[in-house]
């Protein structure tokens, strides 16, 4: 954590959290983690806003007038506020879906302290899956002080949330070898050691970051690297990292924090590829007690268990832009009524660290 953020918890999807975890692995290069809590999202996929955007108004839908979107049950699903709902086969929505979620194998948030997601569980409540100690604890305390009430997961849930991510594995998989057999890399599913790592990204600055990341669909929005950069030359423009000045001698920062570059095994053990879930210590399913949200609100009431227990002083969410509707806009808050105005999914990428950055610069003008 920095000096700025003693606690942060970071909501996030499965490439985000991997983006979290190599910061978390490499505080003497990059300083200390910004973030001290992961509560990790499934996801199957994300979309491109301006893709998704042009794809409803081919249906005859505006953006600002979706209520709600949901994918589940292979369809692409949205509420629209008069009450009207559009839906179409998820193959048909895929023509959205952003270049780098084709190489993703992780479909439940697996280097998370915490796993959240519906699927698994009955209609109004959520799968909640503990993979560290810090997130048993968490979940513990939870329902102990009333946030969420928990109960068994189905059998019959875990085997189509497990079916679900050994699709995701297996499709992905083979897609990595399609892109591989035409020399376009996908390099942070190598099998190495973080002496390998250091080695290989030793003098890899944001040019190389741009040709093996960025320039191949393969930059997932996170805005890790922007965070990381400390000459503040980095931009996120709508769709893309830039560089707005020249990298000094022998920096990398970006290229370690990108979690689309090498990802090592003492970060990401490969054994998870064998795991439809990954490794965890609990998995039950779940619901808020006193918050009405998508799928129990579970997220959000655990998102208001940190904040009012103080179990971290921040949370990283991410909400709707209020000029451009359903554009995510993430936001740092410790606000409880922000975070519940943020809940629900919005099935778009945005750039999660960058909100961090941005509120470090801002302090450091204040000071």
């Amino acid at each position: 954590m920095t000096a700025n953020h003693k606690g942060v918890t970071l909501v996030g999807t499965p490439c985000q959290i991997i983006a979290a975890a190599k910061m978390e692995h490499y505080p003497e290069t990059l300083g200390e983690s910004p973030v001290d809590f992961k509560l990790g999202l499934f996801c199957m996929e994300n979309f491109s806003h301006s893709y998704l955007k042009e794809f409803l108004k081919q249906n005859e839908i505006e953006m600002d007038d979706v209520d709600q979107f949901r994918v589940e049950k292979g369809h692409f699903w949205a509420y629209l506020k008069n009450g009207d709902v559009f839906k179409t086969p998820l193959s048909k929505a895929k023509a959205c879906m952003r270049k780098n979620c084709q190489v993703c194998v992780d479909y439940t948030s697996e280097l998370a302290d915490l796993s959240v997601g519906s699927v698994g569980s009955a209609q109004g409540w959520s799968t909640l899956i503990a993979r560290t100690e810090k997130g048993l604890k968490a979940l513990q305390n939870a329902e102990n002080k009333g946030y969420i009430e928990t109960k068994p997961l189905e059998q019959s849930g875990l085997k189509l949330l497990e079916n679900l991510a050994n699709k995701k594995k297996k499709e992905n998989k083979g897609e990595i070898r399609k892109r591989e057999s035409v020399a376009r890399p996908v390099i942070y599913r190598r099998y190495m050691s973080d002496a390998e790592f250091e080695t290989e990204v030793a003098s890899c600055q944001f040019d190389d970051l741009k040709s093996d990341v960025i320039d191949i669909g393969g930059c997932v929005l996170c805005g890790a690297c922007y965070y990381a950069c400390p000459e503040n030359i980095i931009s996120i423009e709508d769709r893309k990292p830039q560089l707005k000045g020249n990298c000094p001698p022998e920096c990398n920062l970006c290229y370690v924090a990108c979690p689309r570059t090498y990802v090592s095994q003492e970060v990401l053990n490969r054994d998870l590829d064998q795991k439809a879930l990954g490794d965890y210590l609990k998995i039950v399913s779940a619901r808020a007690t006193n918050v009405e949200g998508q799928d129990g609100g579970v997220a959000t009431a655990l998102l208001n268990y940190i904040l009012d227990e103080n179990v971290t002083e921040e949370v990283v969410v991410v909400d709707k832009s209020e000029e451009n509707p359903w554009k995510p806009e993430a936001i740092l808050t410790s606000d409880t009524e922000e975070v519940k105005k943020a809940a629900g999914t919005k099935y778009s990428a945005c750039p999660v660290f960058k909100v961090l950055k941005d509120n470090d610069n801002k302090e450091k003008e204040v000071s």
